[in-house]
């Protein structure tokens, strides 16, 4: 929804606002804006890829401040799409804005507020580990949100102008007006400034009458109603000319006292003739019923765990979707990109910051997504899921085939949570193209990533090289990421350094997958622990490590860690290495190569033991590669001559040059 233009409006005449110190109190919370407005105000890089660390610190500090304040946070997030298409046009003109804008950020490096791909991830996380109540509606959140605010007698917090018109005793707190970053005192009180809206205020400020408001969003034109006819400028005062389409509008309805009677003016306005006119005000009539509220279906399940009826719109395919599945979607606990494929057998593919000229990064993990799809249609093997993504600048719909695999054909959807462990990691793996015996070896927060990351090093086009692969693996695995982090930004800003196209779009198709992984793995009921998102990548971070390894720069500052980060990025590198060649034994073979591990690098004595001259051939490579990655031991250990040392160097000027290339070959 969203009236356009009604913000900028309030923002002209701020006295209808008031001043308010904010705190012990509910606050109804509409979770898809905040992380956009979180992320976007905050001055975050937008074009890297995301700078998830310290987005996660952001959320922290938010939440941390309410309780401050004694503000009880209820969290709610937009769910899947409108089953009526009544706002098909503008989620379509809005669509292929977007890639437009991904475009441009792609070429001149601009902020163009592109939401990185894995944000809502960090987000949903975060607020899990902090114990904040979150519910994902199955539709648009902006009515249940409402409602439930309505019934609990508390305000909203959003910059959605559509709260500006719905009927909320408690008003509505601007997030852009919300300091929350500037918590203050009042005696042993603790309070956040903010400026809070009540409907009421508006409609004395501008002499209209409260029931008229929904007719005003109407008229004005909002995601469902679209009036392109009748010019409100010719009743605007001519000293509101900037605003002079909303102030005229409001000036006109001054004189009417019902909905009816406004809208049979409006009808007249336009010169509409009877069939039209009919189509019209049914238009209306349906722009104007999106602010009436309904009880609130979000208080049980806030309150006791129970899950709300689906809308109306749907409820005759409601029996599509299982009730674990209701559940997870409601916890925020799987996508309800879900729905949209179970009800409307379609799927929209987000556009991160891409160049026109290459292809959609969203086409490397379309086979995972052709899994779920099996998953989830069953033996519907007629049926094919429309897919809508940017080809070039322009958006396109393209109906993609499921894929039925001989595991997945014998699983029912209804049952799919209860499933063996065993079956369901299969079904998961052999999507992904690895081999579990490889994956044991590491601990179980990293088998999804580096599983996903053997999948892009295949699927990937072009594919990585190795300096691509060993940056991200190795900003995986690097700590303190938000120091290191606010140090590359403000080196890159210094030199002005825009994002490496090709490197940008490597890493976008690493985090696509990643995210369609977590989506499949979610749907098996995590075959394998979800990985902690915020700690997988650091946009600027791990372009500036693919820079410095180009251009033979010191990567001296990254390697300063200890020996449990430094063996995890060998043991993270040699098992893509392995899962890439696909050289390893089936059976036994992670055990072998652990076992491999715990020998000294220069033991390979005990080879011949091996009857698998694959699993032999996998330890030598082992070996070679752990020699390989042996990082200077004057990056690692600080040791009592480290002073005495550095005074040398400084007088052998060659062989400095020499450690520092030979430190940076190994990576």
């Amino acid at each position: 929804m969203g009236v356009q233009g009604l913000a900028t409006l309030l923002d002209n005449h701020r006295s209808i606002y008031r001043d308010v110190e904010f705190r012990r109190s509910r606050l109804v919370i509409d979770g898809s804006n905040l992380v956009h407005l979180l992320y976007f105000e905050s001055g975050l890089d937008q074009n890297h890829g995301g700078e998830y660390a310290a987005f996660e610190n952001l959320i922290e500090r938010f939440f941390t401040a309410l309780r401050t304040c004694e503000v009880e946070p209820y969290v709610v997030l937009d769910g899947g799409s409108d089953p009526t298409d009544k706002k098909l046009e503008t989620v379509m003109q809005r669509a292929e804005q977007q890639i437009e804008k991904a475009h441009r950020a792609a070429v001149d490096g601009g902020k163009e507020n592109i939401l990185p791909v894995l944000a809502m991830w960090v987000f949903k996380q975060r607020l899990f580990r902090l114990k904040v109540p979150i519910a994902q509606c199955f539709g648009e959140a902006d009515r249940e949100i409402a409602a439930l605010a309505y019934e609990w007698q508390c305000p909203v917090l959003s910059n959605d102008s559509d709260f500006y018109i719905f009927n909320l005793p408690a008003g509505m707190v601007p997030i852009s007006y919300f300091q929350w970053a500037d918590v203050n005192q009042n005696g042993s009180k603790s309070y956040i400034p903010c400026k809070r809206y009540y409907t009421s205020s508006f409609c004395i400020y501008f002499e209209i009458q409260h029931q008229l408001l929904p007719t005003f969003a109407a008229l004005a034109g909002n995601d469902y109603v679209k009036l392109q006819k009748i010019s409100w400028v010719q009743f605007a005062p001519k000293a509101n000319k900037p605003l002079s389409r909303l102030v005229g509008l409001l000036c006109w309805l001054k004189d009417f006292e019902v909905p009816q009677e406004a809208l049979e003016a409006a009808m007249e306005l336009m010169g509409a003739k009877n069939q039209k006119k009919e189509k019209m005000l049914q238009s209306l009539s349906v722009g104007i019923e999106e602010y009436q509220l309904p009880p609130s279906s979000l208080t049980e399940f806030f309150k006791h765990g129970v899950v709300p009826q689906f809308p109306e719109e749907s409820q005759q395919q409601v029996g599509l979707v299982p009730d674990w599945i209701q559940l997870a979607v409601m916890q925020a606990r799987m996508t309800a990109d879900i729905l949209d494929v179970l009800l409307l057998h379609s799927m929209s593919l987000s556009s991160p910051v891409s160049h026109k000229d290459l292809p959609s990064v969203n086409l490397t993990s379309r086979p995972l997504r052709q899994v779920m799809y099996g998953l989830l249609l069953g033996k519907k093997k007629s049926v094919k899921v429309e897919e809508c993504d940017r080809e070039g600048l322009q958006l396109k719909c393209t109906p993609i085939k499921p894929i039925f695999s001989q595991h997945t054909q014998q699983l029912e959807l209804n049952s799919l949570h209860e499933v063996e462990l065993s079956v369901r990691l299969k079904v998961l793996l052999e999507a992904l193209r690895v081999q579990e015996e490889l994956l044991n070896v590491l601990p179980p927060q990293l088998r999804l990533p580096v599983a996903v990351t053997c999948y892009w090093c295949i699927r990937a086009r072009p594919p990585p090289d190795l300096k691509l692969l060993k940056s991200l693996v190795l900003g995986m695995c690097l700590k303190d990421t938000l120091r290191l982090s606010a140090a590359v930004e403000a080196e890159s800003r210094c030199c002005h350094q825009k994002a490496d196209t090709d490197v940008a779009h490597a890493f976008s198709q690493w985090q696509v997958c990643m995210k369609d992984s977590m989506h499949l793995n979610q749907l098996l009921d995590f075959p394998l622990p979800e990985p902690d998102t915020a700690g997988l990548y650091q946009g600027m971070l791990v372009h500036q490590l693919v820079h410095m390894m180009r251009t033979g720069r010191r990567l001296k500052r990254f390697l300063k860690t200890d020996q449990a980060t430094v063996k995890r990025y060998r043991d993270m590198l040699f098992i893509v290495h392995q899962l890439r060649s696909r050289k390893v034994s089936k059976f036994s073979a992670g055990e072998q190569i652990a076992k491999a591990q715990r020998q000294p690098l220069n033991d390979h004595t005990n080879l011949q033991l091996y009857e698998d001259e694959d699993v032999a051939t996998a330890i030598r490579s082992l070996a070679r590669v752990q020699e390989e990655l042996q990082l200077d031991d004057q990056l690692m250990v600080k040791t009592r001559y480290r002073t005495k040392e550095r005074r040398n160097r400084c007088n052998k000027v060659e062989l400095t040059r020499k450690e520092e290339r030979r430190g940076i070959a190994l990576l």
